[in-house]
């Protein structure tokens, strides 16, 4: 189905043009059978001698070129304000696509092209030598809440790690307690 916008804009275009010729020879046909000179005397203003027709066809065209100078000034307003904004969302995607780059490059990511698609599962990180182990002990079940539910349990870390030294065949092997960087004194 076409657009009823567009046809309604050449409907408008077309009514104002017949108009305007309608307006234009109404103002003849009116300009020549009223030749008449009258005098008029309006406030501090008084001209003698003027022809009748142009008491009424002048204060016409006066409006008709106001109201369509108006509208060219409205319509250039809106203009230059779409331009504005058009020219504001090209700065604006210009910033974000800036953003993306330096969030890539701290983030140390490939480009865009090489992430997976929204429906794809991403691709497998490669696991680091060894996981580091937290022993945990499970926090003692106190009394039932006041709305009725059951606590549940919560699991808290126990102790760091012990610290870890190389040695010289390449294995790794817990240090002793003493030779351990002991902890800062609090307040000190």
């Amino acid at each position: 189905m076409p657009s009823l916008n567009h046809i309604w804009q050449r409907f408008l275009l077309a009514s104002s043009l017949l108009i305007g010729l309608a307006i234009g020879v109404a103002a003849t046909v009116f300009g020549y059978s009223n030749l008449t000179t009258v005098d008029v005397h309006w406030s501090v203003l008084h001209i003698d001698g003027v022809p009748l027709w142009t008491v009424v066809v002048v204060p016409v065209a006066l409006t008709l070129i106001a109201g369509t100078v108006y509208h060219w000034t409205n319509s250039l307003h809106h203009f230059t304000e779409h331009m504005r904004h058009r020219h504001r969302v090209h700065e604006l995607e210009a910033e974000v696509a800036s953003l993306r780059g330096h969030l890539d490059q701290v983030l140390e990511m490939p480009d865009h092209a090489s992430l997976p698609a929204k429906g794809e599962a991403p691709a497998p990180q490669p696991v680091e030598d060894a996981p580091v182990q937290v022993a945990s002990q499970p926090e003692p079940e106190s009394a039932p809440r006041r709305g009725g539910g059951e606590r549940t349990k919560r699991v808290k870390p126990a102790a760091a790690p012990e610290p870890v030294a190389a040695q010289a065949n390449g294995e790794e092997a817990a240090l002793p307690a003493e030779q351990a960087e002991p902890e800062p004194a609090a307040g000190a």
